[in-house]
């Protein structure tokens, strides 16, 4: 039987490749994505393949939290379970250097945006729902000041540790729902995939990105993960493993959960 999925960040990339993969199995897709043309061309794309599931769209900018609350509700609205949710969407630089609500778009957008969207749809997930959330090999430890746009990062500096840090709430939820909540992941779909934010970045062609558009499909499905929550999963070993240090201390982890909130509070939603 055909599962309901929100996957963000479905109009290229790796977030693209997962939606064939799980639109030709006959998935039921909400399709998330920025740009509403490019949603749209996903849209038709995926619609056309063989055995495709219903496929539907929501546009929503991630470097706005309002958005992602708008999408939220729009979702709730709509839906009374989801079986799926898979955070995939990212950025690594932009052209702006700080959103409309006042911070880094790598961490609006990598860490804060999937931890509200996430806490908003928890009711549609129940215990037997799963969120993966897309993490990286790129990890550094965080500085709550950097999260809240109080200083200024490098491109790099600030998406290893946007990575980190949702990684880090990932494992936080995870065990504290303990059964009574979604199993939360966090996956490494592995490094330097040929995805344009790996294009950008370092200006290679970068891998194949079926590799990891396998594994978020594996992930968001398959036994292997169901009792895997608030587990990190590294693509590049193929196992589950350790991911940074700072991710396994608690202690550490809230204080980034506190600094999320914290910066939730003080946008204008």
């Amino acid at each position: 039987m055909g599962k309901i999925i929100l996957l963000t960040g479905a109009t290229d990339g790796i977030g693209l490749e997962t939606a064939k993969l799980l639109a030709s199995q006959g998935h039921h897709l909400l399709l998330h994505g920025r740009n509403p043309a490019k949603l749209e061309k996903a849209e038709k794309l995926l619609s056309a393949l063989p055995a495709a599931g219903p496929t539907e769209s929501y546009v929503a900018d991630f470097s706005r939290m309002a958005d992602v609350e708008a999408l939220a509700e729009a979702v709730i609205g709509k839906h009374e379970n989801l079986d799926v949710l898979i955070n995939n969407a990212g950025v690594y630089n932009t052209p702006e250097t700080v959103t409309p609500d006042g911070l880094d778009p790598r961490f609006a957008v990598n860490t804060i945006a999937p931890y509200l969207l996430t806490q908003r749809l928890l009711p549609l997930l129940g215990p037997s729902g799963r969120v993966i959330n897309l993490s990286s090999a790129a990890q550094s430890p965080v500085d709550p000041a950097a999260l809240a746009r109080q200083i200024r990062l490098s491109d790099g500096a600030a998406y290893a540790q946007s990575k980190l840090a949702l990684t880090m709430w990932s494992r936080a939820m995870g065990l504290s729902l303990d059964g009574k909540g979604p199993a939360v992941i966090a996956v490494n779909p592995g490094s330097l995939l040929g995805s344009k934010m790996v294009k950008q970045a370092f200006g290679v062609t970068g891998g194949d990105l079926l590799i990891g558009a396998d594994i978020l499909a594996r992930a968001a499905l398959t036994e292997e993960f169901a009792a895997a929550s608030g587990q990190y999963f590294d693509n590049d070993s193929g196992r589950f493993a350790s991911p940074h240090p700072d991710a396994l201390d608690p202690r550490k982890s809230e204080k980034i959960v506190e600094a999320i909130e914290a910066v939730l509070a003080e946008t204008d939603r």
